[in-house]
């Protein structure tokens, strides 16, 4: 009766853990590793031919991804899912080999020309199918007997429609043990999707961490008065609202918002503003979305489709699918909402439309979601001035924003309150899916504040569930093993003095309104502080 960690482990990406029981070999997550990648991964210890079935969180990539290359690899088993997960997934994996098969394509031209060996795309499109076709979902809340000795029940969990926690109860010898995979935990009060359900019993937990050392902010933000306030003050000027958004869950929040608007008539000098969705793969998810309002939707979502209204449609919404309609979009002068996909501005349409409306002073940049470290979107949410699109020097001379408060993760707060409704108590807490410092912080916080044992594996790690015994904390392997340790050590500690800056930027932020004696006190500190340490004198 084992549990094997393989990916997010100390890691934001990639999760994959392995259940050897009962005979068994059970994975939960596939994901694939997107975004920095700090340590090595182990290899899972059998072949996929003899992984008998794999229990899925959510559709999110980064819990998804590979299980087109496992189907590769042979794995012919179970893919048990929600409903809606499963749905999400048939776009979603598809569209994921789509660009691994556009990358192998783009490298093997420069590799014709320059004689270099030819690359061979991660999985294809064919993968991708076969993977769907394996799908075996099930409703919230369904008891099912995997196999002998191993029951499993799916959870709403808040964080993505069709997104779930995990119950799973194994039995073997006469003895029985229960774990819970928390899956990503969702934030509260989000729009459409309903809040987090909780679990009573377990004896082991798999928690994640994404904002296990991040809190979101006290209070309910009023995303429709933000929004509505940035249409009027964009469209005033007569310049477009460009939104970078996520294809799947942004997106739908935000054409949430904007029904509101236009049915509560908060923009009257504006009735008839047009929106358009420039992103297939957004137009497929909110169709989705339709498809599993029943089950899916939160109570205030449900009252609008019971009363006829869809929540994700309204008058002047408009879906481009083809390029050419998307290049028309920016030779319409009316003031519109844009918004594409990717939500971080790195590829996609997206960047057609900053390309037309950066440059203009009119216009309006609103991000709607987390951009990470070294993208488009970090650096124009930083500030920068000008930024290259596809090949060409584009000045920022639009107004730059952010709606927010928007976040699909629950904060520390939350994911110890979601740990805090367990009744009977708990042997372990296992945290993965975080920053490397993050998971160790947080199972600290959890020791502390909830008094279980708690800790954080790297990949490799492996526990016995029958004796509670860690037989193997994993093995923190470096990326890159050329790299020496002193240098990933420097690069750690540069990142966290990063993240202490942005936090004090925020700190001047909240400090707005204070005493202008204050306010100069504070300046000068930091002036000090920068003097202290400014290198290019």
């Amino acid at each position: 009766m084992k549990l094997r960690f393989i990916g997010a482990a100390h890691e934001v990406t990639g999760s994959c853990h392995l259940l050897e029981v009962c005979g068994k070999h059970i994975l939960v997550d596939c994901g694939m590793e997107q975004g920095p990648d700090l340590y090595e991964n182990q290899e899972i210890p059998v072949s996929a031919s003899e992984i008998d079935y794999v229990l899925l969180t959510h559709a999110h990539i980064d819990h998804s991804g590979n299980l087109p290359l496992l189907v590769k690899q042979g794995f012919q088993g179970e893919i048990v899912s929600t409903f809606a997960t499963s749905d999400l997934c048939g776009i979603m994996l598809r569209d994921s080999a789509h660009i691994q098969e556009f990358e192998a394509e783009w490298r093997n031209r420069k590799a014709r020309r320059s004689g270099a060996p030819f690359y061979e795309p991660l999985y294809t499109m064919q993968d991708a199918v076969d993977a769907a076709a394996l799908f075996a979902p099930c409703d919230y809340g369904q008891k099912i007997s995997l196999c002998d000795g191993v029951e499993v029940r799916f959870n709403d969990v808040g964080h993505l429609l069709g997104s779930a926690c995990i119950e799973v109860w194994i039995t073997e010898e006469g003895e029985t043990r229960k774990i819970v995979f928390s899956g990503d935990v969702g934030n509260i009060n989000q729009p459409i999707i309903k809040d987090p359900m909780t679990v009573k019993e377990a004896d082991y937990v798999v928690i994640e961490s994404t904002y296990g050392n991040r809190i979101h902010g006290a209070g309910i933000p009023d995303y429709v008065g933000d929004f509505t306030k940035v249409i009027r003050e964009t469209f005033a000027k007569g310049g477009n609202v460009v939104v970078p958004s996520f294809a799947v869950g942004r997106t739908q929040e935000v054409l949430y918002f904007i029904r509101e608007i236009k049915e509560k008539n908060l923009l009257p000098e504006y009735p008839d503003f047009e929106v358009y969705v420039d992103s297939p793969l957004a137009i497929e998810a909110t169709n989705v979305f339709n498809k599993n309002m029943l089950g899916c939707f939160d109570e205030e979502a449900m009252e609008l489709v019971q009363k006829g209204v869809n929540p994700l449609r309204f008058p002047g919404l408009k879906l481009t699918t083809t390029s050419e309609e998307s290049k028309q979009i920016n030779f319409d002068e009316k003031p519109k909402i844009i918004i594409s996909a990717s939500g971080m501005c790195e590829a996609g349409r997206i960047r057609h439309h900053l390309k037309h409306n950066l440059w203009r002073r009119e216009c309006t940049v609103l991000f709607v979601g987390y951009q990470a470290a070294g993208t488009l979107g970090r650096k124009l949410i930083e500030g920068a001035e000008c930024v290259k699109l596809f090949g060409e020097n584009v000045e920022v001379n639009a107004r730059i924003c952010a709606l927010e408060g928007i976040s699909g993760h629950a904060d520390k707060n939350g994911l110890l309150n979601w740990l805090s409704a367990f009744e009977t108590p708990i042997r372990h807490v296992f945290v993965v899916h975080g920053e490397d410092q993050v998971t160790d912080e947080f199972a600290a916080s959890i020791k502390e504040t909830l008094g279980y044992e708690a800790f954080a594996p790297f990949s490799g790690g492996v526990v016995d569930l029958l004796t509670d015994e860690i037989l193997s904390e994993g093995l923190r392997i470096p990326k890159k093993s050329a790299e020496k340790p002193a240098r990933i050590r420097a690069n750690q500690i540069f990142g966290r003095a990063v993240s202490a800056a942005k936090r004090l930027l925020d700190v001047v932020m909240k400090n707005e309104g204070l005493s202008n004696k204050d306010l100069a006190k504070l300046e000068s500190q930091i002036l000090n502080l920068a003097d202290k340490w400014d290198r290019n004198d």
